[in-house]
């Protein structure tokens, strides 16, 4: 380790710190306050997930800081933020210490002891350690095979123990977050430039409309079911029940069922409610309650979700709408919607152009920025190990030479802290779009309190092993004088197995990556289940010619229309009465935007077409659905040929001529050739030759 300086830190700096701090602070409060109800959230939830949350973002800031302290420029005016050597290696023990601690123990442990069912705290704490137990003992299996390793390369110390605990917990760490990361850098650029065409991005709405509207239908279903079984499980007063009188009231005060009239006699009878056992013990009430708190955030999930579609939709269609008038008008704001949604500054055609040609564009310039940075860090792994003086992340920030002396000054501080950022940005992004995570989602202002601890025990365990591989792109001049490297860099490389798989294994970047680029998970998942999966992302962007897209662009207009079934009654009123259930706060559908109503029908083609008919004309700029030249010239020639009008001439021929009565008619009637609605009772249409009658079809 080099020498620990004892100067005091500069005054400039030492302020900037605190201040950086405390904005990091009022960030990641504003981030809980966003997806937890704080007031019905525990205290001693909220302190771990805060750190959880407070020290990652704490690296970005602390990153930077070590490079300018190890590496500090002699020209004083383009020094950065630099502080003492021993103040920095004080903060990253707390740092990455208080971050281990979390993410290998706290967390876990609080995260399955807020998911059971159980009411006592004991209770809770011995299913959360039954829970861990099966994990724990994985990770210690895996240490003590590489505890052998490290004992027959060293000797047996507790610097050998560190070093097992620090290596370990970094290779874990960065095998999630290179897959992860390497799936953000493709998805995120790309959704920026995609988002630039306005009817592609409504198209790429309409198509996902139907598979969010099926999961929110199933999240009702599921929900009715478990309270199906808590109606018939309040009506037991007897027997092995009646020890359990006041759960199963809880249960029936969370699921808002009356004491005087049972739901179990309102719902569907088809349901079956041989569900209940016979005999009630605690471990059944415990799993009743999960579920069903389980079931009830699944369902605020997707109809927040789906609400949210069908607000996006309707928000841009008008702005396709507005371009015959140059005007754009989205009415009243919502109760529910934010800040700047409420500030009216713009004009109405103002806005037209801004969200019609100034943010789209942005959007595309902005991902286009992205998707270099993202083949700069791909490059930079790639190039990292053989031809080092090759990386572009290490150039662009040690770009301070004084001889063979490497320097970082505060533009280096500033273009590190973007690279840590976008690096852990789209590792952490990734988790959200990958669904192998148990159903967890983050839900706005009603996030389960199991999946907040799980996605803050992801973000402290993959920012430490980002941020020092980071740091390996940087000369080697640089980052082994670091105090970050002599923490823990010297521990990744003590032996030459985590040597090699510090240099080698971050190459693998490259195949989530290629994945990503050119959608090998749809064509995996299609090949494994045997169904032909439309993907908006990969397989089909445009939608052309899929039923999704128009079953999508049903629903939305039904929604909008008002003409879906009261599917969702109730759902909004049940509140978190009781002890763990959630807050079902779901953000209602603007006014101007969208009506809010009950959610559509199961089926929706084919039924209550009363919404297609009043729909208008929208405005697109894509070509039309039918692009094919010949279908469409065939239409316009049929719409040709159907506008023409009879001509005054060829509907008089035949007007004075008779039809004889063998023929069935009467001479003194004439008989109009031109028209085939004088068919009478007596069988005078020429199709009767045939055994026809009416308006039914000739018969050879």
């Amino acid at each position: 380790m080099p020498e620990i300086a004892s100067a005091p830190a500069p005054v400039g700096s030492a302020i900037f710190s605190i201040v950086a701090l405390l904005l990091v602070s009022l960030g990641v409060l504003l981030i809980l306050r966003y997806y937890l109800p704080l007031r019905t959230t525990p205290a001693f939830y909220l302190v771990p997930i805060f750190f959880a949350l407070w020290l990652p973002s704490v690296l970005v800031l602390l990153v930077p800081i070590d490079l300018a302290s190890s590496a500090i420029t002699d020209d004083v005016a383009s020094r950065g933020i630099w502080l003492p050597q021993r103040v920095v290696l004080v903060l990253w023990r707390i740092t990455y210490w208080l971050t281990f601690c979390l993410t290998w123990f706290l967390l876990p442990i609080l995260a399955e002891y807020s998911d059971t069912g159980y009411r006592e705290p004991w209770d809770k704490f011995m299913y959360s350690l039954r829970a861990n137990a099966q994990f724990y003992a994985m990770v210690l299996g895996a240490s003590v095979l590489g505890l052998v390793y490290i004992f027959a390369s060293y000797e047996f110390s507790f610097t050998a123990l560190k070093a097992l605990i620090m290596a370990l917990a970094y290779c874990w760490g960065l095998v999630l977050a290179i897959y992860l990361m390497g799936h953000g850098l493709v998805s995120i650029p790309r959704q920026l430039l995609r988002s630039g065409s306005i009817s592609g991005k409504l198209r790429s709405l309409q198509i996902k409309a139907p598979r969010v509207y099926e999961k929110m239908e199933d999240s009702l279903t599921g929900v009715e079911e478990i309270e199906q079984q808590i109606a018939e499980l309040s009506r037991r007063k007897t027997g092995s029940a009646a020890a359990f009188q006041d759960w199963i009231e809880e249960l029936q005060e969370m699921a808002s069922i009356p004491e005087s009239q049972p739901r179990s006699t309102l719902l569907d009878p088809t349901i079956n409610t041989q569900a209940v056992p016979h005999v009630i013990t605690e471990k059944y009430l415990a799993d009743l309650t999960r579920k069903y708190v389980r079931a009830r955030h699944s369902r605020s999930r997707y109809v927040g979700e789906w609400n949210r579609l069908v607000q996006s939709a309707a928000k841009l269609q008008m702005i396709l709408d507005s371009v015959a008038s140059k005007k754009l008008d989205f009415g009243g704001a919502s109760p529910h919607a934010g800040f700047w949604d409420r500030v009216k500054i713009l004009t109405p055609y103002s806005r037209y152009v801004c969200y019609f040609y100034v943010f789209p564009y942005m959007r595309m310039a902005f991902g286009a920025v992205l998707a270099f940075a993202s083949a700069c860090i791909v490059w930079s792994e790639i190039v990292k190990y053989p031809f080092p003086k090759l990386s572009i992340i290490r150039v662009s920030v040690v770009h301070h030479w004084v001889g063979d002396k490497a320097q970082v000054g505060f533009a280096g501080q500033v273009i590190s802290a973007f690279w840590i950022c976008y690096m852990c940005i789209a590792a952490l992004s990734s988790m959200t779009e990958v669904k192998v995570w148990r159903g967890r989602a983050l839900v706005r202002r009603n996030t389960g309190h199991e999946a907040a601890f799980w996605y803050a025990m992801q973000v402290a365990k993959l920012s430490v092993p980002l941020s020092y591989n980071f740091l390996t792109f940087l000369s080697s001049e640089v980052y082994e004088k670091t105090i970050f490297y002599n923490f823990l860099g010297k521990y990744v490389d003590v032996t030459p197995l985590g040597q090699w798989f510090d240099n080698f294994f971050p190459i693998a970047l490259v195949i989530p990556v290629f994945a990503a680029l050119f959608g090998v998970y749809g064509r995996v998942k299609r090949i494994f289940t045997g169904v032909d999966i439309i993907d908006e992302e990969d397989d089909n962007p445009s939608g052309y010619g899929t039923g999704p897209w128009r079953e999508g662009r049903d629903l939305i207009a039904r929604e909008l229309g008002g003409n879906s079934t009261p599917r969702r009654s109730g759902t909004a009123a049940n509140g978190a009465s009781g002890r763990a259930a959630p807050i079902l706060s779901v953000p209602a559908i603007q006014d101007s935007v969208a009506s809010p109503s009950r959610s559509p029908a199961r089926s929706p083609v084919g039924n209550n077409h009363r919404a297609g008919q009043s729909t208008r004309p929208r405005f697109t700029d894509e070509p039309p659905e039918d692009d094919n030249i010949f279908s469409i010239l065939g239409h316009r020639m049929k719409n040709t040929v159907d506008a023409f009008e009879t001509p005054q001439w060829f509907q008089d021929i035949g007007q004075g001529i008779k039809k004889p009565k063998w023929m069935g008619g009467d001479d003194a009637q004439p008989a109009a050739s031109g028209s085939s609605n004088n068919d009478n009772d007596n069988g005078s249409n020429i199709r009767n030759w045939f055994g026809g009658g009416g308006d039914s079809h000739i018969r050879l």
